[in-house]
C-alpha cells in the first residue's frame, strides 16, 4: 500500500521531532534490533553510535520524497546494494521496521499517535520494499 499523502505529512513533521534527540533514538534502535535478532548484532561494525547516526540521518533524507514512488531511485539503489554487500536479507527487514517502531514510540512518548504510528508502519514498509526491490535484496 502506498504512503499517501497525509501519512508522508505526519512522518516528516515526526522526524523533525525526533531530530532533537538523533543519538540517543538511534541507540535505542539498536538496541531494539539486536534484542529482536541478535544473528545481525555481527553485521554492524563496532561503532553503533556512528553507525546510528548514519542510519537516522539516511532516514531523514529518504522520507523528504517518501510519497514520490520514483524519486530517489538511485538512493534506493545504492542502499540497497550496500545493505546486499554485508549480508542484509529482505528477511532482516520485519525486525529493522519492528526495532524502528520501538524506537519511535519510546522516543516519541505520547505523541506517537495510532495514526502515527499506522503512517510510519506504512513509510517503512515501502522504504523498505524500494531498497529490497531496487537492490535486488533476497
Amino acid at each position: 500500500m502506498a504512503v499517501t499523502t497525509r501519512q508522508a505529512e505526519l512522518i516528516r513533521q515526526s522526524f523533525e521531532t525526533l531530530q532533537q534527540r538523533l543519538g540517543p533514538a538511534s541507540m535505542v534502535f539498536y538496541e531494539a534490533l539486536f534484542r529482536r535478532a541478535p544473528q545481525l548484532r555481527e553485521m554492524f561494525r563496532d561503532d553503533l553510535a556512528g553507525q546510528g547516526m548514519k542510519f537516522m540521518t539516511t532516514l531523514g533524507t529518504i522520507i523528504v520524497n517518501l510519497d514520490d514512488p520514483d524519486a530517489q531511485g538511485d538512493k534506493f539503489a545504492e542502499l540497497g546494494r550496500g545493505h546486499a554487500l554485508i549480508g542484509v536479507k529482505a528477511s532482516h527487514f520485519a525486525p529493522m521496521g519492528a526495532a524502528l517502531i520501538e524506537t519511535l514510540r519510546d522516543e516519541l512518548g505520547a505523541d506517537f499517535t495510532p495514526d502515527l504510528e499506522a503512517a510510519w508502519q506504512a513509510g517503512y514498509d515501502e522504504l523498505a520494499a524500494r531498497i529490497i526491490r531496487r537492490g535486488h535484496i533476497g
